[in-house]
């Protein structure tokens, strides 16, 4: 499976993953790697929660398992796609909540923090 941009129109990049979309995507299909845990598909409101239009450069990601970038923004496993070097913002608290209660670590995006 691999998730790229129908357009480069309002992309979003996921503050989870980094995986980025356009907006009509993620309310489409959520997130490709992360939605079991956000959401997002079908809900307007988490995809503004949980994805950010403010974001760092561009990774085409074309082999998850093998690539030294993979492993290096830790998206190493993940769907290939297109993925953003850094993602500004996090998620909101309610979210990393939920999150933790999921028992799944949150970890920012966000180089800059």
């Amino acid at each position: 499976m691999e998730a790229i941009p129908k357009d480069m129109n309002n992309i979003r990049a996921c503050m989870m993953c980094s995986l980025l979309k356009n907006t009509d995507q993620f309310m489409l299909d959520g997130c490709d790697n992360c939605d079991q845990w956000l959401s997002l598909r079908d809900n307007r409101e988490r995809v503004y929660d949980c994805t950010s239009p403010n974001y760092e450069g561009m990774i085409a990601l074309t082999n998850p398992e093998e690539s030294w970038v993979a492993r290096w923004q830790r998206i190493r496993g993940l769907v290939r796609g297109m993925y953003a070097v850094s993602v500004n913002g996090k998620l909101p608290a309610y979210i990393q909540r939920e999150l933790e209660r999921q028992g799944i670590k949150y970890k920012s995006r966000d180089l800059g923090v």
